[in-house]
């Protein structure tokens, strides 16, 4: 699993799938979440501004990331 440092109290889904390189685009990254191909702490999620925070861990296409907090 990887792991992203984020310099914020949160950061939305679809950003930190684009900061990640889970998604190419912004338009990537709204699909995937609208197809419900993303999973947040093991959940799928299908809101793509939702608040992500230190500690949430983001899942798509066999690759997972932990946010974790670089202040």
């Amino acid at each position: 699993m990887e792991s992203i440092l984020i310099h914020t109290e949160f950061i939305k889904l679809d950003s930190l799938l684009k900061f990640a390189g889970l998604a190419e685009t912004g338009g990537e990254a709204k699909a995937l979440v609208q197809q419900g191909l993303v999973k947040v702490n093991g959940e799928v999620c299908t809101q793509r501004g939702k608040k992500i925070r230190p500690g949430d861990t983001v899942e798509t296409d066999g690759r997972a990331v932990q946010v974790r907090d670089g202040q």
